[in-house]
């Protein structure tokens, strides 16, 4: 029996990346080998094991079959004759194809190192194309990379395309799609994620609503960048930029989907496109099975975004039904999260990324105008009911009014 760190753990420390967690290969053993070492299996589609002591994961060394359409459709070969060299040709990039023994010595059959140093994710091998999710992974691991100047290999990128367009991409289920996105929007430059599956065209079979964003124009005077995808994009690496919230990058991705929805006799003007794209926004919420923390913030800024881009043109009555559609008076953390999105939205504008957004500092300062004013002074007046609400909403108004008045004062 040998066991071998294999994969992330190898490749990040070669990079001089943190490494977070370790994946190990066990070559020349049998599940009762490993069971009689204290290791808990834990595998059901093949054996993986959770060592005694540290609960990382151990593998057997083992081949891959594809027998059936999708990612699941493998059978797999785990006897003590696999060797290690036939398990790392099975990985997706030669960058994950590394393994080191605990003497530290490395083993790169399949020239790992060579793409490291060259910056390059390669595929091991044509098997890369019987797993969908790869291309999803591929287009991950260049958006964790792209500060470092990793880029997908022109030969990796055509056989993306070529799966793509055999169907395989199709078979992907939307727990996976979810995974994938949910962890490549958290990485460095999410907007590379979405810039390879666009490439590959990918986006356009996972994510139609948002691929149908690219292409369309908008009025050069408020977006000199035109084109709304790419808007979209630039959105969202701001929104990286600003925050490390997930939720609040998923409402940067998807704020402008009604865009795509505009007649294109209408372009370059989306007037209406905030309603029009909470529809665009649920359906693809649905077919990804998006969290509903996630879903209830991107469908706020979808809504809402352009209400918090003119906050200083609105009534102090209209900023009172914002904060309430926005349930601003009892989840700050959500309505916090709210402004985060909508500047990210504001500086990801060609010329705009550096421009102020006090509509921020201002909404914020109303909703924190307003914590004070609760029922106890009204019922202590004796009112009752409706009328209790009514006069909170009055204060709240006067409240919001009296702020507002101050920033007028301070722009004179």
């Amino acid at each position: 029996m040998k066991i071998y760190s294999v994969g992330g753990a190898v490749r990040d420390k070669l990079l001089n990346y943190p490494v977070h967690e370790y994946d190990w290969v066990v070559v020349g053993a049998t599940p009762k080998d490993m069971l009689a070492k204290g290791f808990t299996q834990v595998g059901k589609d093949f054996p993986v094991f959770l060592h005694p002591a540290t609960k990382e994961e151990y593998a057997l060394a083992r081949t891959e079959r594809k027998t059936a359409p999708g990612y699941a459709g493998f059978a797999f070969d785990t006897s003590p004759k696999v060797t290690l060299e036939d398990d790392l040709i099975r990985r997706d990039l030669t960058i994950n194809a590394i393994a080191m023994d605990d003497a530290g010595n490395i083993i790169d059959p399949y020239g790992g190192q060579k793409d490291l140093q060259a910056k390059q994710l390669r595929h091991v091998s044509k098997a890369f194309c019987e797993d969908p999710v790869r291309i999803l992974r591929v287009a991950r691991f260049a958006a964790r990379y792209h500060h470092l100047g990793f880029r997908v290999a022109d030969e990796t990128r055509t056989l993306m395309r070529e799966m793509v367009a055999s169907g395989e991409v199709d078979s992907l289920v939307a727990e996976r799609v979810w995974k994938e996105l949910s962890r490549a929007l958290l990485e460095k430059s999410p907007q590379v994620f979405i810039e390879v599956l666009r490439d590959c065209g990918a986006l356009a079979r996972i994510m139609p609503e948002l691929d149908a964003l690219f292409g369309v124009p908008q009025p050069p005077a408020h977006h000199p960048e035109v084109d709304t995808g790419v808007h979209v994009l630039m959105v969202l690496q701001r929104a990286s930029e600003l925050s490390d919230i997930l939720a609040v990058r998923f409402a940067a991705l998807t704020h402008d989907l009604g865009k795509g929805l505009t007649p294109s006799d209408e372009w370059p003007s989306h007037h209406g496109h905030e309603k029009l794209g909470i529809k665009a926004l649920k359906k693809l919420c649905a077919r990804l099975a998006v969290p509903n923390g996630c879903k209830a913030l991107a469908m706020a800024v979808c809504e809402y975004h352009t209400h918090a881009h003119r906050a200083f043109e609105l009534k102090p009555a209209t900023i009172d039904k914002l904060f309430n559609a926005l349930k601003a008076y009892k989840n700050v953390n959500f309505f916090e999260q709210f402004l985060i999105a909508c500047q990210a939205d504001s500086q990801g504008r060609t010329g705009f990324e550096s421009r102020p957004y006090p509509q921020a500092e201002f909404l914020s300062g109303a909703r924190k105008a307003t914590e004070g004013i609760n029922a106890a002074p009204f019922t202590a007046e004796g009112l009752t009911g409706a009328a209790i609400g009514e006069a909170i909403t009055r204060a709240r108004v006067k409240a919001i009014s009296e702020l507002k008045s101050t920033y007028k004062k301070v722009a004179e």
